[in-house]
């Protein structure tokens, strides 16, 4: 599945946006891997969370929109040299990605992030801890001096779990309450993390009319209930 890279039109990379029925066409980039906020459907396509809110952001701001997938590690440098225009892949907002890239405002509250085991009765700070490399989680791990196991697909920590490799997980609850309701021999610790600023959309720091497009349309589905109805919809977490 991660191997998908949606190309829905050949599109020369120039400095600015390229041009479609009088609206500027922007590339949406999206990993298309971490349920429920992205993920590629039955039909080869981005679904999930992520793709409904950007099409309705899109639609307000009179954009019209492409999708196109990338691995999560390389997601901000390919931001950056152009291959697509947003970020748009439950990034959560941090400073040291603040340095890179610009963000929008957040459209959810930063969420849980918990430990998924193969036995409750597990001590992290003496556990091997499984996480996705370049993530919130992975930094919080390191930080910490615990033992970290990283991985380049979020598929990979939940198998590092299953066949020994790694003690626990840590993820976004959001990611991880399916991945463990499926699985008998997951369960959840107690122990739950609150990291980062809420997650926002990605955008080159250049491109501040664009960003400043999204932070309207964000506004406008705040204000109208939208975007709480979306994220009760696809569970994500607290309402704002």
């Amino acid at each position: 599945m991660k191997n998908i890279l949606l190309t829905t039109v050949a599109v020369t990379l120039t400095a600015t946006l390229a041009m479609a029925d009088g609206h500027a066409v922007v590339r949406m980039g999206t990993e298309g891997a971490y349920p429920p906020w992205n993920f590629i459907n039955d039909a080869g396509e981005v679904d999930g969370f992520e793709r409904e809110l950007g099409d309705e952001l899109c639609a307000r701001a009179e954009l019209t929109c492409e999708w196109v997938t990338n691995e999560w590690d390389s997601i901000i440098p390919n931001l950056v040299s152009g291959n697509y225009d947003t970020i748009i892949a439950g990034m959560s907002i941090t400073a040291e990605r603040d340095e890179v890239i610009d963000f929008t405002q957040g459209y959810t509250l930063p969420d849980p992030s918990a430990y998924a085991a193969t036995s409750a009765d597990l001590d992290v700070a003496s556990a091997t801890i499984a996480a996705q490399t370049s993530t919130i989680h992975a930094s919080f791990v390191a930080e910490q001096g615990w033992d970290l196991l990283e991985f380049s697909t979020p598929e990979e920590t939940i198998a590092a779990v299953k066949n020994g490799e790694a003690d626990v997980v840590l993820a976004d609850k959001s990611y991880l309450s399916d991945v463990v309701a499926q699985d008998d021999d997951l369960v959840f610790l107690e122990r739950e993390e609150l990291l980062g600023g809420g997650v926002g959309m990605g955008v080159r720091e250049s491109d501040a009319e664009l960003k400043a497009k999204f932070d309207a349309a964000i506004t406008s589905m705040k204000e109208d209930g939208s975007l709480n109805a979306l994220i009760t919809k696809w569970e994500i977490g607290d309402t704002f």
